[in-house]
C-alpha cells in the first residue's frame, strides 16, 4: 500500500484495522498509554506523553493527544511503513484521509463487527439542526476541529523527536509554505491581536462557532428534567459560576464556603486555584444533596463533594456527569451540552449592565480579553427573532409616517428658493 514519493496514495480502497488502544492505567507519573496490536507500549509515544506531563499538562490532555497519536499509527501500520520514516507525503495522505473516513462509533461499531475504517464506505451523513436548540447533531465524519487538532498534536510529537534525534530528520508536518520562515508575530503591533501565524500545511480551516446559550424558558424546563437533587445542585453551580465541567467535578468539600457563597475550583489551564462566587439556590440544592449522603459516604474535608447515585458509591466523573445531563436533554428532546452551561453563564453576566468586561473573564478564567468579548454579541436566538420580527414587518406593508399625519413629507418653498434660487412669487 505503500506509494512512490510524490505518487497519490489509493485512499479509496485502503482500510485501516483499528488496532492498538489508548488504556488508562492508574499511575500517576503515566496516567495513559497506547499500547500496539501486540500489547506492548509505543515507546515513542510514552516519552511524548512525559513531556507534556513533565510541562503540566492534565491528564485529559495526555488523554486526548494520546487517542490522535492512535490515528496515525493506525495509519502508518495500515501503510505498513514505520513511524520515523514517515515523509511529508504520508503526513498529506494521512489528513486527507482522515477526513474522508466515518469516526468509529464505539459500542454500536463493536457490536456490529466493525473492526475497520474504510474511506470507501465513508458517505457523511449531513447532521441535521436539532429543532429545539438549532445545533447539528455530530456528523459522521471527523469534525474540522478534531482534524486540525490532530496536525497539531502530530506536528509536535515529530518536533519533540526531531529535537532529540530520536525520529526523521525533518517533521513530516511541516508548516505552510508562506510561514516557515521567521519568528512568529516578528512584526506584531501591539494594538492589534496575535494572529495564527504558525499554520500547518495539512491542517484544515476551523469555521469559527458561535458560543451558544440555553433560553431561560428552556433552561426551566430542562432543570425541571433533572432527576436528583445531586444533579441539581450541579447544574445550578455551572450555570451561576461559569465553570467547566471537569473544574467543578473536581471540587471536594472543603472547597465549598456557604457562608460567601463560594466554591473553589482548580483552574484548566492554568492549574491555579479560584474562588467563583454561585447563586444562593446552588447552595440550597447541595445542602439537600449532602444530607441525603449522610451515612453514606466517608466523612472528611478531603472526600470527592459529587458521588455517583448507584452503590457501591464512587467520585462522579465527566462521563457519568454528561451520561446523566443527556438523559435530561433526551426527555426534552433537545441536545445541550454540558459546556453550553458555562456559555449560558457568561451570556446572562455579559448582558448585566451592573458588570464590567474585565468582572466576567475573571469569572471565567479566559487569558485573553477578545475570548470574553463573544459574549458581548446578541445570542444567535435573538438575532433570530430580530429578523423575523423585521419579515414581519414587511409583510405588514409601510408604516405611517413619524408625525402621524399620513401625508407625504416634501420641503418648503421658501428654503428651495434658497437653494436653487428663482423668482419670488
Amino acid at each position: 500500500m505503500t506509494g512512490e514519493t510524490g505518487m497519490p496514495r489509493d485512499l479509496e480502497s485502503l482500510i485501516v484495522p483499528r488496532l492498538g488502544s489508548v488504556v488508562a492505567t492508574g499511575e500517576v507519573f503515566e496516567p495513559y498509554r497506547l499500547l500496539d496490536p501486540g500489547g506492548g507500549v509505543v515507546g515513542p509515544v510514552a516519552a511524548f506523553l512525559r513531556e507534556l506531563q513533565a510541562c503540566g499538562r492534565s491528564e485529559s490532555t495526555l488523554r486526548s493527544y494520546g487517542l490522535d497519536l492512535l490515528r496515525w499509527f493506525r495509519f502508518v501500520w495500515a501503510i505498513e511503513i514505520g513511524w520515523e520514516r514517515a515523509t511529508a507525503v504520508e503526513a498529506r495522505d494521512f489528513c486527507c484521509w482522515i477526513q474522508l473516513v466515518d469516526k468509529p462509533s464505539g459500542v454500536s461499531s463493536r457490536s456490529r463487527g466493525d473492526d475497520e475504517l474504510s474511506a470507501s464506505a465513508a458517505r457523511g451523513r449531513t447532521p441535521v439542526p436539532n429543532p429545539v436548540t438549532g445545533k447539528p447533531a455530530p456528523g459522521d465524519r471527523y469534525a474540522a476541529a478534531t482534524v486540525a487538532h490532530c496536525e497539531t498534536v502530530l506536528r509536535g510529537f515529530y518536533e519533540f523527536h526531531l529535537e532529540a534525534g530520536s525520529g526523521p530528520m525533518v517533521n513530516p508536518f511541516p508548516l505552510a509554505r508562506h510561514r516557515r520562515a521567521g519568528r512568529a508575530n516578528a512584526h506584531h503591533n501591539p494594538m492589534d491581536a496575535f494572529t495564527a501565524e504558525r499554520r500547518g500545511r495539512f491542517r484544515p480551516r476551523v469555521p469559527s462557532r458561535v458560543p451558544r446559550q440555553i433560553p431561560d424558558e428552556i433552561f426551566d424546563e430542562l432543570f425541571a428534567r433533572l432527576g436528583s437533587h445531586r444533579d441539581r445542585a450541579l447544574v445550578a453551580f455551572w450555570v451561576s459560576t461559569g465553570a467547566r465541567a471537569s473544574e467543578l467535578l473536581g471540587a471536594t468539600v472543603a472547597d465549598v464556603d456557604p457562608g460567601q457563597q463560594l466554591i473553589t475550583v482548580i483552574r484548566k489551564g492554568s492549574r491555579a486555584l479560584q474562588q467563583l462566587p454561585a447563586s444562593s439556590d446552588a447552595f440550597v440544592w447541595l445542602r439537600l444533596y449532602q444530607v441525603q449522603l449522610t451515612g453514606l459516604v466517608p466523612a472528611g474535608r478531603d472526600q470527592p463533594l459529587w458521588w455517583t447515585l448507584r452503590k457501591p458509591l464512587r467520585a462522579l466523573n465527566y462521563h457519568a456527569a454528561r451520561a446523566m445531563f443527556t438523559r435530561a436533554n433526551e426527555s426534552l428532546g433537545s441536545n445541550w451540552t454540558l459546556h453550553d452551561l458555562r456559555h449560558t453563564a457568561a451570556y446572562r453576566m455579559a448582558r448585566d449592565p451592573q458588570m464590567t468586561l474585565t468582572d466576567v473573564q475573571w469569572v471565567l478564567g479566559h487569558a485573553h480579553l477578545s475570548t470574553t468579548q463573544l459574549y458581548t454579541n446578541a445570542p444567535v436566538e435573538d438575532m433570530i427573532a430580530e429578523v423575523l420580527a423585521h419579515h414581519d414587518r414587511r409583510a405588514a406593508g409601510p408604516t405611517a409616517p413619524p408625525d402621524g399625519s399620513g401625508e407625504r413629507l416634501s420641503y418648503r418653498p421658501e428654503s428651495l428658493r434658497v437653494l436653487f434660487g428663482g423668482p419670488d412669487r
